[in-house]
């Protein structure tokens, strides 16, 4: 047991120990940078590059590690690059793991729902911006498991340094062994010092893990410095003067009153829209996915203060159409103008960057809230609200926070404006959808099947939300619904899109009460017998 104990503290074998993590430390550095390179390739929109990542994901994937540490020692020299045992190591595990970080990192990124990159999108993130505060964030959280894995594996692989004569940890005690023929005493504490080592990493993983668990109440620690979801409590600031928002487009609503409730009245306020500027003008707009038509040539206008309600069966057109409005959907012909601007397209008539699209939609001031709410998971709901504030609008954390605060109180909320989306039902998960998308003061508000995926006993709470923003605001909306009492009680227009084309639209008692044409009877038939059953329960 003495000469164990006196293997462990030989000073022989702690140098060892020293190569071993050197080696380890500068393959999973090089691996990280590299593998960075790698995954963005892959992810990129250029196919040369995915292609060029992909070749060299197989070549150094298929090949063992200790023949690409012989060829970095002994080949690298023969065209002028001479490095060190340990470099050439270092250099060889780098390569060897930068494929498996990449698809670690390509893996988080795609992990990532798709609707919070809408989502992101929708309200004028650029891509840079999307990645760093909404894809990487939870990416990372994702990935920090199979990291762990990886640095206990590139640990233990450090041994095969061992080839190119690095006086690592393995080496050592085989030297060791060798003169003293006390096999099973060095190796065991070999193998014990390893274990150390990859327990240390285990430990690390866990802390990093916890402190990164977004569940866990508790004070902020020193690591959320470098979070990019950094959390601060701003109470004690919010009694500070706030810096107002200014709209984001001259289109608010030209008129203040509230939005009357009579027929007689609606009917009055429907004609005084139409003297409006023009909020939405559609063109001729065509999209399809193959072969398959999604728009056939829409044309729809949008007043100023006037709320259009989209109808029609599944498939018609309507999700797209809002899309298309803002800028989400490539469209193959036609136009949309928002305020008189072309959305995607530049003085001239060129196609806009993507950083550019995302630029005019936070300038344009689209709002847009979607079926399945699409909140940033890893944000609580004042994060939502007050984060879009901040990076694209410019907003100070305290002006941010406070209007988020306010939005929440307004849709009915400020008791869980810390609470993160997968702690909220549905329909507290689609109000702050609203109050996130209200938050900058959009100048149209486009809402796709708003209460699509809700349950039946949440609809109500958020057509009250809705309700209340178009009958006491003013505000122009675009709303894609099944609902059609609640499009009769708040729509002055209905559009009724059929095979990607609207077929029918007037006003909207008028529409709903007397259709024209049979696909619009047909379609407001099916929907009443639908809730025929629920009305006599």
């Amino acid at each position: 047991m003495s000469l164990f104990v006196h293997y462990l503290s030989l000073p022989y074998l702690i140098e060892g120990i020293w190569f071993t993590v050197a080696v380890t430390a500068l393959g999973l550095a090089g691996g990280l940078i590299l593998g960075l390179v790698l995954a963005a390739m892959q992810l990129s929109r250029f196919a040369v590059l995915a292609a060029l990542a992909r070749g060299y994901t197989v070549i150094f994937r298929g090949t063992p590690l200790i023949l690409q540490m012989v060829f970095a020692y002994d080949a690298l020299p023969q065209i002028g690059l001479k490095l060190s045992a340990i470099g050439a190591a270092g250099l060889a595990l780098a390569a060897n793991e930068a494929p498996f970080i990449a698809e670690m990192l390509r893996a988080g990124v795609l992990g990532v729902d798709g609707g919070q990159v809408l989502a992101g999108q929708a309200l004028g993130m650029t891509p840079s911006l999307l990645m760093r505060r909404i894809i990487a964030p939870q990416a990372i959280r994702t990935m920090i498991p199979a990291f762990g894995n990886e640095t206990v594996s590139a640990l233990k692989n450090s041994s095969l340094a061992s080839v190119i004569s690095v006086q690592e940890l393995t080496l050592r005690s085989t030297q060791l062994a060798s003169s003293t023929f006390d096999f099973f005493s060095i190796f065991f504490a070999s193998g014990l010092i390893y274990l150390v080592l990859t327990s240390l990493v285990s430990v690390i993983q866990l802390f990093v893990e916890r402190a990164l668990d977004l569940d866990r109440v508790t004070p902020q620690g020193r690591l959320s410095i470098f979070l990019p979801w950094r959390r601060v409590d701003l109470q004690t600031k919010l009694a500070e003067p706030a810096a107002l928002l200014p709209p984001p487009h001259s289109l608010l609503p030209e008129m203040t009153a509230p939005r009357p409730t009579s027929r007689s009245d609606r009917a009055k306020h429907a004609a005084m829209v139409q003297r409006n500027n023009v909020a939405v003008e559609v063109t001729g707009l065509r999209k399809s996915y193959g072969a398959q038509t999604v728009l056939n040539g829409v044309d729809l206008t949008v007043r100023v203060g006037e709320v259009v309600a989209l109808l029609g069966p599944s498939g018609s057109g309507k999700s797209t159409l809002l899309r298309c409005i803002n800028h989400l959907e490539n469209w193959d012909s036609g136009m949309v103008r928002v305020g008189g601007r072309r959305l995607g397209h530049s003085d001239d008539g060129r196609k806009l960057s993507p950083r550019a699209i995302a630029n005019e939609r936070a300038s344009v001031g689209v709002g847009m809230v979607f079926q399945q709410f699409n909140l940033f998971s890893h944000l609580t709901a004042r994060e939502n609200v007050a984060g879009p504030l901040r990076w694209v609008h410019g907003l100070t954390r305290t002006d941010a926070d406070r209007r988020a605060r306010e939005l929440l109180e307004r849709v009915g909320l400020s008791h869980r404006a810390d609470a993160l989306p997968r702690h909220l039902s549905g329909g507290q998960q689609q109000r702050v959808a609203i109050a996130r998308a209200l938050a900058p003061n959009p100048s149209v508000l486009l809402l796709d099947e708003p209460t699509s995926a809700l349950d039946p006993e949440l609809v109500n709470e958020v057509l009250e939300v809705i309700r209340r923003l178009a009958v006491d605001d003013g505000l122009t909306m675009i709303i894609s619904t099944h609902q059609i009492r609640f499009a009769d009680e708040v729509a002055d227009r209905v559009a009724f899109l059929s095979g990607g084309s609207i077929i029918e639209q007037g006003p909207a008692h008028e529409i709903l009460s007397n259709p024209q044409h049979p696909a619009t009877a047909r379609f407001l038939s099916v929907m009443e017998a639908d809730k025929a059953p629920e009305s006599t329960s």
